[in-house]
């Protein structure tokens, strides 16, 4: 056996060893790691608001505080009005449900000439086997849902505990990143980080002036149209159109949708029409206007974007890829080289003799090549009797 051998199975066992406490520690810490991205780019969000109200003599932690606490006021009052808002309509809808049941039965037996009941119905589906296995399943299932509960709040606040630390400390973070690194790297993450704030302040800045806008027109519309708690259906529209990528404009256009329905469902259809038309209008007027100075990227790179960030990290993945993605092309198109491109119409997607007369194109077809004797011949031939060539 040589002697290396020995020390080379030793340190291969050692090595396959760390990895696979490596793979074991990055699946316990998936969460974690997770939870601390998420806060480091709702930090890069609020920096340009905590660096203004610095600037003005605030320190730098009371402004993050500040900047936090009016974000939290604004939650908890999208969540409360939008809470009474779905317990007044549940109300209402209860207590409205056998007028619905029995316009449906009277139409029903109108149609196929049935003779159904509201009570019967009432009798069959409460001794239902389905129904009893349903509420059994809930019953077990109350536990699950506090405990899905109670995490998502601890969450949460981990969330919120690591973003107000990078958010108040990030000179501190910033020059104990740049202190293990030479003077030349140094700038290079300070350009870095700079992209990265601008971009991600930017998108965040361009989506809430987008719900803003979507928010009003379509209070607007729930206003002339009489349904009820437009402003709690307006402040939905805008808020989950925008900040929830890809289906996020029909899961907000469900809601309104859902309780135009109940006052008449020729206002559903109405609804339904103003979405669709106003996310045409947005998608091809609104946002490039809002995004160029921004986050200035391609759609089919967003949508591209979005989808790999939910393939990768699910919904968190689709909230941060845009902005993600935003500040790589930034990054990069700093440091990559450009030329002039040249005046040709292939540029433009025309073709290069696009334009040219026919006349040039035929005798450009028909002209003869100097010094070709028999064959100069027959193309004078040719050229003479068109019939014949």
């Amino acid at each position: 056996m040589p002697s290396w051998l020995p020390r080379a199975m030793v340190l291969a066992l050692a090595l396959y060893a760390c990895f696979r406490l490596g793979s074991w520690a990055f699946d316990q810490l998936i969460g974690l790691l997770i939870n601390v991205l998420i806060a480091f780019f709702l930090a890069l969000a609020i920096e340009p608001a905590v660096s203004r109200m610095s600037a003005r003599g605030i320190r730098r932690g009371f402004a993050t505080f500040l900047v936090f606490l009016a974000v939290l006021i604004a939650g908890v009052g999208f969540v409360v009005l939008l809470g009474s808002m779905l317990a007044g309509q549940i109300a209402d809808m209860v207590e409205e449900f056998p007028k619905y049941l029995d316009s449906v039965i009277n139409w029903v037996n109108q149609t196929f000439h049935t003779d159904l009941s509201r009570v019967e119905i009432q009798d069959s589906v409460l001794h239902s086997d389905w129904l009893q296995k349903y509420v059994q399943n809930s019953a077990t299932g109350v536990l699950d849902i506090s405990t899905t509960v109670l995490g998502g709040l601890f969450r949460l606040l981990t969330i919120f505990l690591f973003s107000f630390y990078f958010a108040a400390d990030g000179p501190r973070l910033r020059r104990a990143l740049c202190s293990v690194l030479p003077p030349a790297r140094q700038a290079e993450v300070l350009r870095a980080w700079e992209i990265a704030v601008d971009k991600t302040g930017g998108y965040l800045y361009s989506r809430g002036l987008m719900a803003l806008i979507s928010g009003v027109a379509h209070y607007v519309l729930l206003v002339i149209l009489g349904v009820p708690y437009a402003p709690a259906l307006a402040v939905w529209v805008g808020l989950v159109s925008q900040f929830i990528p890809t289906i996020g404009t029909y899961l907000a256009g469900a809601l309104p949708m859902l309780i135009a329905f109940t006052v008449d469902p020729w206002y559903a259809v109405w609804v339904l029409g103003f979405v669709v038309i106003y996310q045409q209008f947005e998608n091809y007027a609104l946002q490039p206007k809002l995004t160029s100075k921004t986050v200035d990227i391609h759609p089919a790179v967003a949508f591209g974007s979005v989808i790999a960030g939910t393939a990768l990290m699910g919904a968190v993945g689709a909230l941060i890829a845009i902005p993600a993605v935003a500040t790589l092309q930034a990054f990069l198109g700093a440091y990559v080289k450009r030329y002039d491109v040249t005046d040709d119409p292939r540029v433009h997607g025309q073709s290069r003799r696009r334009g040219e007369p026919l006349l040039a194109r035929l005798r450009r077809a028909w002209r003869v090549p100097e010094g070709d004797g028999a064959g100069s011949g027959r193309d004078a031939g040719d050229r003479e009797d068109p019939e014949r060539a």
